[in-house]
């Protein structure tokens, strides 16, 4: 145990009278998701009349009131989450939904919080450096699991499933997808079945039909996980169906920003498993997949750079690659080992915003241009600590209308 991070963690708690004792507390933990299930959760509990707060990489929200998460930390410092917590106390919150990581846990961010409820929602590689090895990661994320006793929440349908549940609780949930392809019926609790992507995301639960404003078939699976959690809190499938029936993108994941002449999307996707899914989901029946990819810095598992390339040049008609967080490393060699996966497929644009413009500038009708690594955040991390203000998606407007107004669309 590293005694500092503990420390810290027992006097941030101190600081503000362990709020969460006396509050339901939801962790949700895994690589892909995690964002979009906590968002989802929350909607639902709050459609359900739960007073509730919530924390994830994109923003904090304590009921109506919400305010961006600019820490570049998912899971925030021991004394900035104990704090939020007595701030959603005070409000009269009930509920609170936290994005909980590996890193998190690793120093200790999660203690003297009172998890009640635990929610995987899948597991690749990632974070390996920082762990040493893909089992400490996912046996990192199992501690969630350790200390939430009541219920846990389980994607069935992931490979890593049988590992969390080996953790005891009093109520388990499982949830997953029937397979288009299948004819046996689904054996879990929470299946979704007849799934359809047409202007959206439509499926069905037991006998309830949901339709979701969102993009991308594994956003079904985040809200098989949000459903599960609010069944395990009495609310019904109709007030579930409600509630994210409301729901548009949400920041930087899967946000379509351009519909016409061709389209653009902007999704914070950094892992191997996640790009995928999002090449995957957009590319276009007709029309090229123009990319714009880079990859973090400091250290972040630099394993992943050329897998990263690799997977853009087996899927995009045209790969461009950009710079990301570089922190204090070069950011032309990260860019490089990005590039060397593409096998000489990809081009180098540093200047990340002359990379979007060059995307939007070549793309032609129903194409589709995807922006992926930095979703919603608003700076670009780069040598001694500095932070550069950045938007992707204020860029591509930005740059969008030059193309508009120059008449070159």
């Amino acid at each position: 145990m590293s005694w500092y991070h503990f420390l810290w963690a027992l006097a941030g708690a101190l600081a503000f009278g362990f709020p969460a004792r006396g509050m339901v507390v939801i962790g949700v933990t895994g690589t892909n998701g995690k964002s979009t299930t906590v968002d989802m959760i929350s909607r639902i509990f709050r459609e359900a009349g739960f007073k509730t707060a919530s924390l994830s990489s994109i923003r904090f929200q304590i009921q109506e009131n919400e305010w961006r998460n600019t820490m570049k930390m998912t899971m925030p410092g021991r004394f900035v989450i104990q704090r939020f917590l007595r701030q959603a106390k005070d409000a009269g919150c009930t509920h609170a939904v936290l994005e909980v990581t590996s890193e998190g846990m690793l120093q200790h961010r999660h203690r003297f919080i009172p998890f009640h409820t635990a929610v995987f929602t899948n597991l690749s590689p990632e974070h390996i450096e920082r762990h040493g090895s893909f089992e400490n990661y996912k046996n990192t994320k199992g501690k969630l699991f350790f200390i939430a006793h009541e219920v846990h929440v389980i994607n069935a349908d992931d490979e890593h499933s049988s590992f969390f549940l080996g953790f005891p609780a009093k109520k388990t949930h499982l949830y997953g997808m029937k397979s288009p392809q299948s004819s046996m019926l689904c054996s879990i609790e929470l299946c979704a079945q007849d799934v359809q992507e047409i202007r959206g995301l439509k499926f069905r639960v037991e006998n309830t039909m949901f339709h979701l404003n969102l993009l991308g078939r594994f956003n079904v699976y985040n809200a098989l996980a949000a459903i599960a959690v609010a069944r395990s809190q009495g609310i019904s499938l109709e007030v579930a169906k409600k509630a994210l029936a409301k729901m548009q993108a949400v920041p930087g994941r899967m946000e379509e920003l351009i519909s016409s002449p061709f389209r653009v999307v902007v999704d914070y996707a950094f892992t191997p498993a996640a790009l995928e899914k999002v090449y995957k989901t957009l590319k276009p029946a007709s029309g090229k997949l123009i990319c714009v990819l880079g990859a973090t810095g400091g250290g972040r598992d630099s394993w992943k750079r050329p897998v990263l390339g690799k997977i853009a040049a087996a899927n995009c008609n045209t790969v461009i690659v950009t710079d990301e967080d570089p922190y204090d490393e070069d950011p032309r060699k990260i860019m490089e080992e990005v590039a060397a996966g593409a096998g000489g497929k990809a081009e180098v644009i540093p200047d990340r915003r002359e990379a979007i413009a060059k995307a939007l500038r070549i793309a032609n009708a129903r194409d589709m241009v995807v922006i992926t690594g930095k979703g919603s955040e608003d700076v670009i991390a780069v040598k001694g600590g500095k932070r550069i203000p950045w938007d992707d998606r204020e860029v591509v407007r930005e740059e969008w209308t030059k193309l508009k107004n120059h008449g070159t669309l």
